[in-house]
Protein backbone atom coordinates (compact mmCIF):
# COMPACT_ATOMS: atom_id res chain seq x y z
CA UNK A 1 0.00 0.00 0.00
CA UNK A 2 1.26 3.53 -0.80
CA UNK A 3 1.39 5.98 1.69
CA UNK A 4 2.88 9.67 1.30
CA UNK A 5 4.28 11.33 4.16
CA UNK A 6 4.61 15.06 4.49
CA UNK A 7 5.66 17.39 7.61
CA UNK A 8 4.40 21.36 8.11
CA UNK A 9 6.03 23.23 10.99
CA UNK A 10 4.88 26.35 12.22
CA UNK A 11 7.12 29.24 11.20
CA UNK A 12 4.90 31.86 13.01
CA UNK A 13 2.05 34.18 12.52
CA UNK A 14 -0.38 32.10 10.27
CA UNK A 15 2.49 30.87 8.20
CA UNK A 16 3.79 27.31 7.69
CA UNK A 17 6.83 25.40 5.38
CA UNK A 18 5.72 22.21 4.33
CA UNK A 19 7.42 18.71 2.67
CA UNK A 20 5.82 17.18 -0.60
CA UNK A 21 7.49 14.02 -1.81
CA UNK A 22 8.70 16.30 -4.72
CA UNK A 23 9.80 19.39 -2.56
CA UNK A 24 8.81 21.87 -0.49
CA UNK A 25 6.58 25.48 0.20
CA UNK A 26 4.80 27.29 2.22
CA UNK A 27 1.58 27.69 3.36
CA UNK A 28 0.10 31.14 4.65
CA UNK A 29 -3.39 32.94 5.79
CA UNK A 30 -4.28 36.05 3.74
CA UNK A 31 -3.83 39.62 5.74
CA UNK A 32 -7.70 39.44 6.27
CA UNK A 33 -7.26 36.22 7.97
CA UNK A 34 -4.23 37.24 10.22
CA UNK A 35 -1.67 36.14 7.54
CA UNK A 36 1.03 37.85 5.63
CA UNK A 37 -0.15 35.92 2.39
CA UNK A 38 3.15 34.80 1.64
CA UNK A 39 2.35 31.49 0.67
CA UNK A 40 -0.54 29.02 -0.74
CA UNK A 41 -3.99 29.48 0.50
CA UNK A 42 -4.66 25.87 2.04
CA UNK A 43 -8.40 25.52 0.53
CA UNK A 44 -7.30 26.47 -2.50
CA UNK A 45 -3.98 24.18 -2.81
CA UNK A 46 -7.20 21.61 -2.56
CA UNK A 47 -8.29 22.90 -5.95
CA UNK A 48 -4.99 23.33 -7.49
CA UNK A 49 -4.57 19.30 -6.27
CA UNK A 50 -7.91 18.73 -8.29
CA UNK A 51 -6.38 19.91 -11.60
CA UNK A 52 -3.16 18.41 -11.02
CA UNK A 53 -4.66 15.38 -10.42
CA UNK A 54 -7.09 15.31 -13.75
CA UNK A 55 -4.64 17.34 -15.43
CA UNK A 56 -2.15 14.52 -15.47
CA UNK A 57 -4.51 12.16 -16.04
CA UNK A 58 -5.80 14.09 -19.20
CA UNK A 59 -2.04 14.78 -20.53
CA UNK A 60 -1.11 11.33 -19.87
CA UNK A 61 -4.09 10.08 -22.15
CA UNK A 62 -2.75 12.71 -24.48
CA UNK A 63 0.27 11.41 -24.92
CA UNK A 64 -0.98 7.47 -25.21
CA UNK A 65 -3.56 8.87 -28.01
CA UNK A 66 -0.94 11.01 -29.69
CA UNK A 67 -3.72 13.69 -29.71
CA UNK A 68 -2.90 16.84 -31.72
CA UNK A 69 -3.63 19.57 -28.90
CA UNK A 70 -1.54 22.51 -28.80
CA UNK A 71 -2.77 23.33 -25.00
CA UNK A 72 -5.04 22.95 -22.51
CA UNK A 73 -5.90 24.70 -19.14
CA UNK A 74 -8.59 23.47 -16.25
CA UNK A 75 -9.96 26.55 -14.74
CA UNK A 76 -11.89 25.97 -11.48
CA UNK A 77 -14.47 27.66 -9.41
CA UNK A 78 -15.71 27.11 -6.02
CA UNK A 79 -17.72 28.64 -3.29
CA UNK A 80 -17.56 27.98 -0.10
CA UNK A 81 -20.45 27.52 2.18
CA UNK A 82 -20.87 30.12 4.81
CA UNK A 83 -20.97 28.62 7.85
CA UNK A 84 -17.83 27.19 9.88
CA UNK A 85 -16.16 24.71 9.26
CA UNK A 86 -16.31 26.42 5.21
CA UNK A 87 -15.48 23.78 2.80
CA UNK A 88 -16.36 23.94 -1.18
CA UNK A 89 -19.71 22.81 -1.94
CA UNK A 90 -19.60 24.18 -5.26
CA UNK A 91 -17.21 23.45 -7.86
CA UNK A 92 -17.18 24.16 -11.46
CA UNK A 93 -14.73 22.79 -13.41
CA UNK A 94 -13.60 23.69 -16.89
CA UNK A 95 -11.15 22.04 -19.21
CA UNK A 96 -10.14 24.10 -22.17
CA UNK A 97 -8.42 22.57 -25.09
CA UNK A 98 -6.75 24.46 -27.69
CA UNK A 99 -5.45 23.63 -31.56
CA UNK A 100 -6.59 23.47 -35.10
CA UNK A 101 -7.20 19.66 -34.85
CA UNK A 102 -8.66 18.74 -31.86
CA UNK A 103 -10.47 15.28 -31.42
CA UNK A 104 -12.67 16.59 -29.71
CA UNK A 105 -14.44 12.52 -29.27
CA UNK A 106 -10.88 11.36 -27.55
CA UNK A 107 -10.38 14.10 -25.60
CA UNK A 108 -13.62 14.13 -24.09
CA UNK A 109 -13.22 10.84 -23.14
CA UNK A 110 -9.68 11.05 -21.26
CA UNK A 111 -11.58 14.31 -19.50
CA UNK A 112 -14.46 11.56 -18.79
CA UNK A 113 -11.82 8.67 -17.44
CA UNK A 114 -10.17 11.21 -15.64
CA UNK A 115 -13.13 13.03 -13.46
CA UNK A 116 -14.81 9.38 -13.22
CA UNK A 117 -12.26 6.51 -12.86
CA UNK A 118 -9.21 7.65 -12.39
CA UNK A 119 -8.53 11.00 -10.58
CA UNK A 120 -8.20 10.10 -6.61
CA UNK A 121 -8.44 13.92 -5.46
CA UNK A 122 -12.03 14.13 -7.86
CA UNK A 123 -13.05 10.87 -5.83
CA UNK A 124 -12.16 12.65 -2.59
CA UNK A 125 -14.17 15.96 -3.78
CA UNK A 126 -17.25 14.63 -4.88
CA UNK A 127 -17.94 13.30 -1.53
CA UNK A 128 -18.64 16.71 0.00
CA UNK A 129 -19.22 18.79 -2.96
CA UNK A 130 -21.34 19.09 -6.26
CA UNK A 131 -19.09 18.65 -9.30
CA UNK A 132 -19.98 20.03 -12.31
CA UNK A 133 -17.17 18.99 -15.42
CA UNK A 134 -17.03 21.13 -18.52
CA UNK A 135 -15.27 20.92 -21.37
CA UNK A 136 -14.45 23.67 -24.12
CA UNK A 137 -12.59 23.13 -27.35
CA UNK A 138 -10.81 26.30 -28.59
CA UNK A 139 -9.90 25.07 -32.30
CA UNK A 140 -7.32 27.96 -33.70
Amino acid sequence: MKTDHVVTTWKKNMRFHTTNPAGEFHIDAGPEDGGDGDGVRPKALMLSSLAGCSGIDVAMMIKKMKLAVDDFKIDIKAQLTEEHPRYYDKVTMEFHFYGPELSEKKLQRAVDLSIETYCGVMAMFKKFADVKVETIFHHS
